[in-house]
């Protein structure tokens, strides 16, 4: 927690003292509470503490972790000085006043306001959307807002509300181009490999890696590119023939026994440098994978995306097509809300950063629809400012 509120500073609304707001951005892994100067928005105090999602986290635990995230970035001296609150939570619209998450969200948020004293009648509950929009330079009021994370989804906004959704039907039935769907892609082309379906690719060796699988069924990297027995060959067609990988160095792993049932294990690296993956050990491989898997909630995926972003940069080609075939997802998405030239996109998630594996390639395919692309790190900025708008 960051809280650089003069302690000795309390007072009420009523006392002259300066007055102040609140913004919270709860998320569906954490909720953020920034305490802020209502005259110019200079933030005073932050706070946190767990998830905020306002339809899948049960309303008394929701009230908790409101009630620690705002108890840690608004001093006690100062709680009857804030004036008013806003909330961006995932799981909820300000859109509709009946809407579930947010009739979930205002309950839970003024159960935490009472409980610490804060009386301000002045509450606004909004999508964490919509507030991230709003954190965009000059808390604009209409435009176009895109989220690539674990998730994706585009909105646009109107008013400040959210008018048109695409995409954000989670992992089952969309979520395209995001990094649950990288994840996933990932998992997938590391199984072709190994079934012989798909091109060879630098991700079955890290995707096992990282999920734990025993080192003897991962591919080995020789001094040649990955060629899995009876698979294609890198560059030829996605499914075409390559030419199979037969041979051994006659010592190397001698009597090591690999896969199930005990099948003598191929050498790893035979004379000529090329990586040989047994078909014992493919078969090996994709037993140990599916249940390490399978075993896990499906968003956990998304932890293997940024394998695909560091395969990618080492120029691997099944890694360049999943982020290729991920930027142009999320063009498409954004293009079904119909921009104008010249309307401003406002991006959040891990995927659209600074640093963002598709930061790039989609400004580039947005430029060509006439658009631009700003990122912002999260919503609470954009609650502060909603919050002033409140007054």
């Amino acid at each position: 927690m960051n809280n650089d509120f003069n302690q000795e500073s309390g007072g009420d609304r009523g006392s002259g003292e300066p007055e102040l707001v609140l913004g919270l951005d709860a998320g569906g892994t954490r909720t953020r509470a920034v305490l802020a100067a209502a005259a110019d928005g200079r933030v005073l105090g932050e706070g946190a503490a767990g998830p905020g999602n306002a339809l899948t986290v049960p309303l008394p635990r929701l009230t908790d972790h409101l009630t620690e995230a705002v108890a840690r970035a608004v001093p006690e001296s100062a709680r009857g000085r804030v004036a008013a609150v806003a909330g961006g939570f995932a799981g909820a619209t300000g859109a509709t006043e009946d809407d579930p998450g947010r009739l979930n969200a205002l309950t839970a948020l003024t159960a935490a306001l009472r409980r610490l004293g804060i009386t301000t009648g002045s509450i606004g509950i909004s999508s964490d959307i919509e507030a991230a929009f709003a954190s965009a330079p000059g808390t604009p009021a209409d435009g176009l807002a895109l989220v690539a994370g674990t998730g994706a989804v585009a909105m646009r906004i109107t008013g400040r509300r959210c008018t048109a959704t695409v995409d954000g039907d989670g992992w089952l039935l969309g979520d395209d181009g995001s990094g649950f769907w990288i994840g996933r892609e990932a998992v997938r082309v590391a199984l072709r490999m190994a079934d012989g379906r798909g091109g060879a690719t630098a991700l079955a060796e890290t995707v096992g890696r990282t999920l734990g699988l025993p080192e003897e069924v991962l591919p080995r990297r020789g001094g040649a590119p990955w060629a899995p027995l009876g698979g294609p060959a890198p560059g030829a067609p996605h499914g075409g023939p390559g030419p199979a990988v037969t041979g051994g160095s006659p010592g190397a792993d001698a009597g090591r026994q690999g896969g199930f049932g005990g099948a003598a294990r191929t050498p790893a690296v035979p004379e000529g440098g090329s990586a040989v993956w047994s078909l014992a050990d493919r078969e090996a491989y994709r037993m140990h994978l599916l249940p390490v898997v399978m075993a896990e909630p499906p968003t956990r995926l998304a932890r293997l995306a940024p394998l695909v972003a560091e395969a990618a940069r080492e120029k691997d080609p099944v890694a360049e097509a999943i982020l290729d075939e991920a930027t142009g997802q999320l063009t498409d998405t954004v293009r079904a809300l119909e921009p104008q030239p010249g309307e401003r996109v406002v991006a959040t998630g891990g995927l659209l950063g600074p640093e963002g594996p598709l930061t790039a390639p989609l400004t580039t395919r947005l430029q060509a629809l006439g658009l631009s692309l700003d990122w912002v790190a999260d919503g609470c900025a954009g609650s502060v400012a909603l919050a002033r708008l409140l007054l």
